[in-house]
Order: C-alpha cells, then structure tokens, then sequence
C-alpha cells in the first residue's frame, strides 16, 4: 500500500537504482509508454542509450523502473566474439575515457 507521507528510502551502498524490464520493439515500447501516461504515470521521453532505447518512470513509492528496447544490442560496435574484452563507450563519453578507467577497479579473471 502506498502512504505519501511516508518517508522514502534512499539510494546509497546496497540499494537498487532501478529496476529494468526489456522489450523486443521500438513499437512495442511506445505503447507501454503511451498506456505508462494514460495511467498517470510521469514516463520520460525515449532515452537513446546506444544499445538500446529506454524509457523511465516511478511507482508511487519511488522506484524507478525502466523499459528497455531489446535492439539494437551490445555487438553494435564489436564483433559477439570480443564482447567484454575491452571498455567500450558511447561517443558521448569517449572525451571522459581517460577519468572513466582511472575509477575502474581492476578485475581478475581466473
């Protein structure tokens, strides 16, 4: 049950951002974006995230869900085969590469 005066959580070590669902169409996630409106819901424009489109909205009790397209797909800018050999990023983020790896722990595979 939904109480608004009640207090939120909030986001820090050992909480979930969101939570995200996946759809197999473009067309098919601007219908669940138009029935998410019809409904009351605030849902966000189509957000393109380079592998896929995604859209976002808030449940009365604050969290956030995303529905995500299922195209175009991680191999969009390498081969299936080389998929998490290398850190790739949108264009958007490629001028921060250098700040983005500096953060990255590093991982050991054994």
């Amino acid at each position: 049950m939904h109480s608004p005066k009640d207090v939120h959580g909030l986001q820090g070590a050992g909480s979930v951002h969101h939570v995200a669902f996946s759809t197999d169409t473009d067309e098919t996630q601007l219908i669940i974006q138009h029935q998410l409106a019809e409904a009351g819901y605030h849902v966000t424009p189509v957000q393109d995230r380079n592998y896929f489109n995604s859209i976002y909205f808030r449940e009365p009790g604050g969290i956030l869900f995303e529905v995500a397209t299922n195209p175009p797909g991680f191999a969009v800018d390498e081969p299936v085969s080389e998929l998490g050999t290398a850190l790739k990023l949108p264009p958007q983020y490629e001028s921060r590469r250098a700040k983005i790896e500096a953060e990255l722990p590093e991982i050991i595979v054994k």
